[in-house]
């Protein structure tokens, strides 16, 4: 009996202890995802909505009620004006075809009811019941009316996308970046997998020293290399192209090249000798033998690529400084950013469009992904 209850105690605290490590991770998670969904809801408002008091934080209106006439009569009501009370006169045929603001008004009953504001002061406002607006006019001296909260309604606006993408000239945009992300792609892929190879499956003389020397670029600081780099450019006329940025990814990348070789080097020594034995030269053997064991390093270093080149906002600017046409997103939007700073809307679109591949990308393969980081960590 007792060997039960310990097992039942034993199972309730494991259980516990998974609850509350589940309900932690998703606090965390939620916590982390709180940004992201501040921009996406922000994306969806008007700029009205966010210089009004009171507004929610999802996308929303006020509603508004058109007056068409329906009573055409002058009416007399006492406000406070500049410290006095005064006489205002109202001529409701002046306001025929007109929008008024909604607002929910506390009425002396008790009652709490929509109106629509005809004309408002300080301290008094005067407002039309929309259900019945052949009725008279309403005076409210409850104080500002500015301060009543208003009957918000869910209306997201969509057409922020639809300005932002015809203002930033996205199509044209994605189109550079796409260019840009897959060449270097491939230039990273097609060098970082032989320098790596070579590393891990090649021995020759001061192989370690020059592995060394390879890691020890990743702690150069790029502002030591840029202007010499820049000139080095700017002499061969290249200053406005794309090679500039292009070209360099197919001479190899100190991280890429580590995590390939680290994956590399976990791969079993005997499958190459057995293609050895069957006559596979070492090129045939990285094709054969290598690579199709290594996608979740090199889908790995792929996410990691193109995050970094989709991102890349200091090298284009350089060298594509007088070329807008041919600029990525990123520096697209950074332009875009400057002109619409007054406009959070426009800014939260844009930045979502820009976002969204490599979003697509890192959920789609995030299995693979996670793959090849745990096992390029292996000590070797």
């Amino acid at each position: 009996m007792n060997a039960t209850a310990r097992l039942h105690r034993s199972k309730i605290r494991r259980a516990m202890t998974s609850t509350f490590v589940t309900a932690f991770a998703a606090a965390i998670l939620v916590i982390y995802l709180i940004p992201f969904l501040y921009m996406i809801l922000t994306s969806l408002k008007t700029k009205q909505q966010m210089t009004v008091m009171g507004t929610p934080i999802w996308p929303a209106q006020i509603p508004s009620f058109t007056f068409k006439g329906e009573n055409k009569g002058t009416y007399t009501f006492k406000v406070h004006k500049g410290g006095m009370l005064v006489n205002q006169v109202v001529d409701l045929t002046s306001f025929v075809d007109k929008n008024m603001d909604i607002f929910i008004v506390p009425l002396p009953n008790g009652i709490k009811k929509n109106l629509a504001l005809v004309v408002g002061f300080q301290q008094d406002a005067i407002f039309l019941d929309p259900k019945n607006p052949s009725a008279a006019p309403i005076l409210w001296s409850g104080g500002y009316y500015k301060a009543l909260p208003r009957p918000w309604i869910f209306s997201p606006t969509w057409s922020n996308y639809t300005y932002a993408w015809q203002v930033m000239k996205y199509p044209r945009m994605f189109l550079n970046t796409l260019l840009y992300t897959v060449s270097t792609l491939i230039g990273i892929l097609f060098s970082c997998i032989l320098v790596a190879y070579g590393f891990s499956r090649f021995r020759f003389p001061g192989r370690d020293f020059w592995f060394v020397v390879l890691i020890s670029t990743l702690f150069l600081p790029g502002a030591v290399t840029l202007i010499p780099t820049y000139l080095f450019w700017y002499k061969v006329k290249m200053v406005g192209t794309w090679i500039p940025l292009i070209l360099p990814y197919f001479f190899s990348n100190p991280y890429d090249t580590f995590l390939l070789r680290q994956f590399f080097m976990t791969l079993p020594r005997e499958l190459d000798e057995a293609a050895t034995m069957d006559g596979a030269g070492p090129f045939r053997i990285l094709w054969s033998v290598i690579l199709p064991q290594s996608y979740p390093a090199i889908l790995a270093v792929s996410i990691f690529h193109i995050v970094w080149t989709w991102n890349d906002y200091f090298g284009p600017m350089i060298y594509l400084s007088t070329k807008m046409d041919s600029q990525p997103i990123s520096v697209a939007l950074a332009r875009f950013n400057y002109f619409y700073g007054s406009d959070p809307q426009y800014i939260q679109a844009g930045s979502l469009m820009a976002l969204i591949v490599p979003l697509i990308v890192f959920v789609l393969a995030q299995r693979f992904f996670i793959q090849g980081i745990v096992i390029t960590g292996v000590e070797k």
